[in-house]
């Protein structure tokens, strides 16, 4: 009796820490300048995702691409965890890579906010 007890308690404080972890993950509500970058790279991996671009290979979605308007940013697809396939050079965004932009959003190939910097 006690053993189911202690699974049980066991069972709830790791649901706790993967909802913490995960509400923690998550962009804000707020209408600030980076929360507004991060929905728009959401969007622009959602309309890939229309378009049938393959995302599993992490691709960078906004070299070139004359809908990302955040100058100093880029908007890249990576897995969470990482694979080898995100630490691809080819697979990265060449702006970020060359230092013509400094701060980056990652999203996961469904289009889940992973984190930026």
């Amino acid at each position: 009796m006690k053993t189911k007890y202690l699974m049980i308690l066991g069972l709830l404080v790791i649901v706790v820490i993967v909802l913490t972890y995960t509400y923690f993950q998550r962009p804000s509500k707020g209408k600030g300048k980076v929360e507004v970058i991060i929905q728009d790279c959401i969007s622009l991996c959602e309309s890939a995702l229309q378009h049938d671009v393959d995302l599993s290979v992490g691709p960078c979605l906004s070299d070139n691409n004359p809908e990302w308007k955040h100058s100093d940013w880029v908007c890249d697809v990576a897995h969470w965890p990482r694979e080898d396939v995100d630490n691809n050079p080819s697979n990265q965004c060449k702006e970020f890579r060359e230092g013509r932009a400094h701060h980056f959003v990652e999203v996961t190939p469904e289009c889940g906010y992973i984190r930026h910097r």
